[in-house]
């Protein structure tokens, strides 16, 4: 059976009929985002902004787990390499962080991955390597 995810650029129609999941929380994360953005800008590598972020979620009490480690299986059998996801937020959204030229498919895979392995059904992909935050929304 094949997964599909819905991305969701920063731009939606104002005719969309669809919920979004977690609307609040999302916004409540990309907000941090784009305060983290506003003062430190572009240029750094992505743990500066991951350190930031969480300085961010530990004064506003937002519950996150920095480096998320979820195992792979195959055929049931446990796969000795795992992946790590930069942060899980809220305990149910998955937060990779980018600081690049631009966000590309295998970013996108990469955050469609870690939602697979972890169950969850959003995630945000945030690159800080532009003056201007990009994010995505990936739902499966």
């Amino acid at each position: 059976m094949a997964i599909r995810a819905f991305v969701a650029r920063k731009t939606h129609s104002k005719s969309t009929n669809m919920e979004l999941i977690y609307k609040e929380e999302s916004y409540e994360i990309v907000g941090k985002c784009m305060e983290v953005h506003n003062e430190l800008g572009h240029g750094f590598l992505e743990i500066v902004y991951k350190d930031a972020l969480e300085v961010l979620f530990d004064r506003d009490d937002i519950l996150y787990e920095r480096e998320k480690i979820y195992p792979v299986y195959f055929q049931k059998i446990l796969l000795p390499h795992q992946f790590c996801a930069d942060f899980v937020v809220m305990g149910r959204i998955i937060l990779e962080i980018k600081s690049c030229s631009a966000l590309n498919d295998e970013h996108i895979a990469q955050t469609i991955n870690y939602l697979k392995v972890s169950g969850n059904r959003l995630g945000l992909l945030i690159n800080f390597g532009r003056g201007k935050l990009e994010y995505k929304r990936l739902v499966l």
